[in-house]
């Protein structure tokens, strides 16, 4: 897959030159983003929920409750946008009209459908496990039927989607450079704290000792590498 589907909607309309439709960028965010947003529209009014996700290929699934309204309503074939952001840092420049957020973030757009194989919704659950920790699904034992029963997966086709990032220093007119006030870059990246057993007898498993060197968690991102993913 080189490239997305190229619609109005995913044009990026402000600065433009930051924004990609081209497939890697897109995956990438979507695979270090913990959490997307999915909006959706509920007797007229916009509803927008955060939840977790997980790409596979060119599918992105969602799972809860079979109870929850936004799973529910998006699995009767609505259409949804789901979006997921990565905070990389907290651009001071000299000028407040300036101050801006370095940032990668995905917009997709499609219909869902749910997904009733049983095999299939096991693997999108263990990718759920394995996104939020590898390794972890391994360490673990696997859903019964009863609970894939109780869970609801929904697959949402991407082929509809842009990303858009900013990243660098301040942009200051040229102007304000010579002002005596402090500016530059507060790099912001996710942190892993001590783990906190509830099996503190138990050693720590693989996937838990590993976890601090995942590169969501270990670096954070440089700004050269989040301008060149675009």
């Amino acid at each position: 897959m080189d490239g997305l589907r190229y619609t109005d909607r995913t044009r990026v309309r402000r600065l433009p030159e930051r924004g990609t439709r081209e497939w890697p960028a897109v995956a990438a965010i979507l695979d270090e983003a913990l959490v997307c947003h999915v909006g959706f529209v509920v007797d007229g009014a916009p509803v927008v929920i955060p939840t977790a996700h997980v790409r596979r290929g060119t599918t992105l699934y969602l799972h809860g409750a079979p109870s929850s309204r936004m799973l529910r309503i998006a699995a009767g074939g609505v259409e949804v946008c789901i979006t997921a952001t990565i905070l990389d840092g907290l651009v001071l420049a000299r000028s407040l009209f300036h101050h801006s957020l370095n940032y990668r973030s995905a917009v997709c757009f499609g219909r869902a459908s749910e997904v009733t194989d049983l095999d299939e919704k096991e693997a999108a659950l263990r990718c759920f496990a394995e996104h939020v920790l590898p390794g972890r699904a391994a360490e673990v034992r696997p859903p019964a039927r009863g609970e894939l029963m109780a869970t609801r997966v929904l697959a949402v086709q991407l082929d509809e989607a842009s990303a858009k990032v900013r990243g660098g220093p301040p942009k200051d007119d040229d102007e304000d450079l010579a002002l005596p006030v402090w500016a530059g870059v507060l790099p912001v990246h996710l942190v892993l704290q001590p783990p906190v057993a509830d099996t503190p007898e138990l050693p720590q498993p693989e996937s838990v000792r590993r976890a601090p060197s995942l590169p969501r968690f270990a670096a954070g991102v440089a700004a050269s590498d989040v301008e060149n993913m675009a």
